[in-house]
């Protein structure tokens, strides 16, 4: 397996780390982007876009069937809801023996259409859970791998730098893997912004938080609760994508996702907040507090 032309589909945050962190490695990277065509939301964005591709060393693909007819390597980096429709769309351009890896957050089921449909093409399909959080760790994030090609293709991202790990030759595993995952760290998020924006509002955080440190005193409560504010004000909108994924997880396991609904609708509200711009001006690295501040505030305007 030699790959040496890389294409990446979606130039958002993870798309840019990974064009990064491999470019010296590949002869040639090129990212295709809604962003970068003209019917981009806004003309600014799109040379924004087009200015940071080329800065990067990038070549901006004019479209999804120029990137996938130069790239011997592909990864997707959408949003959860468009993984299928990439995939598909990707299957029409792919060179015979290319190797797609898709890196979105979605179920097992959806990971295995997209998985017919590049396979039916004559490439070669590799699912990707990504296991934490991209940005701190750049391509060394933990991905596990699943499909025919996940052990050979390990090696190989592994002598790149990365850290990938096959776990089944089958597709759905790794996703499920992640999604199973996703639930409790998403979940997590969305219980400390509920738990701690409610206890700022009654004034008793600071008898609260001291008794989550009393049962769990390896998680420092103040900067984790920092940390997970800042990144669903951030990043709402696409975690709740993930977590209605996490959602036909459960359900494709034959359980109705109660929790993962409900953690879905709590990323989906505070990204309504962040489009109201309720958090605009507030420093990097704010106070969970701060955050909390604003959203009281929102809430005693509307009352």
């Amino acid at each position: 397996m030699k790959l040496e032309h890389l294409g990446i589909v979606g130039y958002g945050e993870v798309g840019k780390v990974f064009a990064a962190g491999l470019k010296d490695r590949m002869r040639s990277v090129s990212a295709w982007d809604l962003k970068f065509g003209i019917d981009a939301d806004s003309a600014a964005t799109r040379e924004a876009e087009l200015a940071h591709a080329a800065q990067a060393g990038v070549q901006a693909s004019p479209s999804m069937q120029v990137l996938c007819q130069k790239a011997d390597f592909v990864l997707s980096a959408v949003t959860a809801s468009n993984t299928l429709a990439v995939a598909q769309q990707a299957a029409k351009h792919l060179r015979t023996g290319a190797i797609f890896i898709d890196l979105n957050s979605a179920s097992p089921g959806t990971k295995q259409q997209a998985a017919q449909a590049v396979e039916a093409a004559g490439a070669h399909y590799v699912e990707a859970g990504v296991m934490t959080s991209v940005p701190p760790y750049g391509i060394r994030v933990p991905m596990l791998l699943g499909g025919a090609q996940a052990q050979a293709l390990a090696e190989q991202l592994n002598g790149f730098g990365m850290d990938a790990k096959p776990v089944a030759s089958q597709i759905g595993i790794a996703s499920a893997i992640k999604m199973c995952r996703s639930v409790m760290i998403k979940g997590l998020e969305a219980l400390v912004i509920e738990s701690y924006t409610t206890a700022r509002r009654y004034g008793v955080e600071g008898h609260m938080i001291p008794t989550l440190s009393e049962t769990f005193p390896s998680i420092d409560w103040e900067k984790q609760g920092a940390y997970f504010f800042s990144r669903v004000a951030q990043h709402g909108k696409r975690r709740a994508e993930e977590m209605r994924e996490a959602a036909n997880t459960v359900r494709e396991a034959g359980f109705e996702p109660w929790m993962a609904d409900a953690i879905a609708n709590k990323h989906d509200w505070v990204a309504s907040q962040s489009r109201d711009d309720v958090f605009d001006g507030l420093p990097k690295g704010a106070s969970w507090q701060q955050f909390a501040d604003r959203l009281i505030a929102r809430l005693a305007r509307t009352e």
